[in-house]
């Protein structure tokens, strides 16, 4: 009997709706990109109509709809840690349990007031957090069984959770559990780093090479107990999560030589080598946590889904270590992604419907190209209503040419083709796209077009079949989930003396070219790699091939199309508010191109840094 299932998570962070029919994805998207808020945390009624809109589904037709979260369970977790923090913790029960009584309790109603009914059992399903997570790596991958690993903050009480999943199966067979939580440690540091919780990890993560683990001693003695097979236990005295509104307080200011340090100012070298610490210790939890399920599992296959899998420099170094014949992570390890497990697990274990065999060693999350896509039709009928100079380029070939003959002469390309992409990377559907050849290209578009801190690296889109030429990276990375070294040959020598010499001014490392492609190198001389096929994504790949033929060079940076603060674009409205508030020279939207030169000047003055909220 086919099965017809929507998949939610909501009010949390990065809320998120997905469809699922008979095992296979029709859609899935974040809020976010409809509401234009980052890491939306409301009920994800636009997401969720978009879903049955592709579906072409009424929400009658449905057979489940289920959540993502067990609100009973949470709502144990929070009673049980205000009683234990006593009046301490007043204000931050208050907050928590309204959300789960006021939200989380009345799903059903939330679901009914947006799409008008409850499917054909006129009722909510809920998953278990990780249970969410752990099928949305296992049911995707392409893999037919695997262990399992999920890391987060916190889902009800489990912050890191091990198991297996074999056929249509999906187990948990090992947890940590709340206070104790590696996610709460990194985005303790995150906090203290002066970067925004559950939105700066990544940024942590950038500048975590520019430091010297020298805390790293400090944090193994005094927070964290780690055991040969990776479990852990926080002294939670240090952290201010469990009775406060704040990730950390005094006793871990007087522990790191002094208070956090507030955002927007100067990143001094006590922050680079905290980042530098606690990333060190989380690669190290994350490759014993890896030896350890490899053995009580036997598997030679894993996967990973959960916040802290989208640290793509600790996966690569697992990947690296060879612990596993294979590894594959959900693109949408986070929040996000617990929307299309849930669904997922309904169908298969709820319903006790097969899974179909992985096809050739391909994984069945279709590039995570899962969002809307937009006709050549609306987007001319965008410009056209709005009296905007464009040139329409239906022969392929042409259009591509022309752009990368763009992007060969050093100039910034908005790219909005396809269906967008579900979790939190552009993966060539919503990306700007430049020159990696370019030593200025880093500089230009952390500063003029992402508005962004000039440390943070950018991302290779590299031609499958020409990677390894350019990486130490044994595979495909086709979710820019790994990070890996640039080749020696192709390394340059930088002068570090005067920044190792004490001097915390990072623009003297940064404006230094690393290796020939200089754009997407960091100060260690890696790469954060996304590989690309032609048949995930023929479009994407065409036009780096076009560059290569052009250029000799089979790759383009690759960042996400959005300014800081804001959502990646969805529509073709929001590509061009985006294009025309940033130093971009050209947008291409499907077989539509749009020069900036010929663009009349905006009719308003909205300044987008008031608009959005800076991450």
């Amino acid at each position: 009997m086919s099965r017809l299932i929507l998949g939610i998570s909501a009010f949390y962070h990065d809320s998120a709706a997905a469809l699922v029919r008979d095992g296979q994805i029709v859609a899935a998207a974040q809020e976010e990109r409809f509401s234009r808020k980052k890491h939306d945390p409301g009920f994800p009624v636009n997401a969720i109509n978009y879903c049955l809109e592709e579906g072409f589904v009424d929400a009658s037709e449905l057979d489940a709809v289920i959540f993502y979260d067990n609100p009973v369970a949470t709502f144990d977790r929070v009673v049980e840690n205000a009683l234990a923090a006593a009046s301490r913790g007043r204000e931050q029960f208050v907050q928590a349990a309204g959300q789960i009584l006021g939200d989380k309790l009345w799903l059903d109603e939330h679901v009914r007031g947006a799409i008008g009914s409850l499917g054909r059992a006129g009722r909510v399903l809920f998953s278990e957090h990780h249970m969410a997570h752990a099928a949305s790596a296992f049911y995707p991958s392409p893999f037919e069984r695997a262990a399992i690993l999920t890391i987060d903050g916190v889902g009800e009480w489990a912050t890191t959770s091990l198991g297996s999943g074999d056929g249509s199966t999906v187990r948990l067979f090992s947890e940590i559990n709340y206070p104790h939580s590696l996610g709460l440690l990194y985005s303790a540091f995150t906090y203290f780093c002066g970067f925004k919780v559950n939105s700066g990890e990544y940024k942590l993560m950038g500048l975590a090479p520019y430091g010297e683990p020298r805390y790293y001693d400090t944090i193994r003695r005094a927070l964290i107990d780690v055991r040969d097979d990776g479990s852990y236990r926080l002294d939670t005295s240090f952290f201010g999560y469990l009775d406060s509104m704040q990730m950390t307080g005094d006793k871990f200011a007087a522990l790191f030589d002094g208070p956090a340090r507030k955002p927007e100012t100067p990143i001094a070298r006590r922050e680079m080598d905290l980042a530098a610490s606690v990333q060190k210790l989380t690669e190290e939890i994350m490759l014993k946590t890896a030896r350890h399920l490899r053995e009580i599992t036997g598997e030679s296959k894993l996967v990973m889904a959960g916040g802290v899998a989208l640290n793509c420099v600790a996966n690569g170094k697992l990947v690296a270590e060879g612990i596993f014949d294979a590894v594959w992570i959900q693109p949408a390890a986070g929040d996000a992604g617990g929307a299309l497990g849930a669904a997922l697990l309904a169908n298969h274990m709820y319903f006790d419907q097969p899974r179909i065999a992985p096809s050739r060693g391909r994984d069945s999350q279709q590039g995570s190209l899962l969002g809307p896509r937009y006709s050549s039709a609306e987007v001319l009928a965008f410009v056209e209503r709005n009296a905007l100079p464009y040139e329409q380029v239906r022969d392929r070939d042409t259009r591509l040419s022309k752009v990368a003959t763009a992007l060969a002469e050093g100039k910034i390309v908005g790219w909005c083709t396809g269906r967008m992409e579900f979790g939190p990377r552009s993966l060539g559907a919503r990306s700007i796209l430049g020159d990696p050849r370019n030593p200025a290209t880093q500089a230009l578009m952390n500063l003029k077009i992402k508005f962004r801190e000039s440390f943070r690296p950018f991302a290779p889109s590299v031609l499958r079949e020409r990677c390894a030429d350019y990486f130490e990276l044994d595979g495909a990375s086709p979710y820019m989930l790994l990070v890996a070294p640039v080749r020696t040959k192709r390394r340059l020598p930088m002068d570090m003396a005067r920044f190792h010499g004490g001097d915390d001014d990072m623009m003297s490392v940064i404006n230094q070219p690393r290796s020939d492609v200089p754009a997407i190198t960091h100060v260690d001389y890696s790469a954060r790699v996304q590989t690309v096929d032609a048949l995930t994504s023929p479009e994407f790949h065409a036009l780096i091939r076009e560059f290569e033929r052009q250029t000799g060079c089979p790759m383009l940076v690759n960042t996400s199309f959005n300014v800081r603060g804001e959502p990646i674009v969805c529509s073709p409205q929001d590509a061009y508010r985006c294009f025309m508030r940033t130093a971009m020279d050209l947008l291409v939207i499907e077989d539509v191109l749009l020069w900036r030169k010929d663009q009349p000047e905006p009719h308003d003055n909205e300044d987008w840094r008031t608009t959005y909220e800076l991450d």
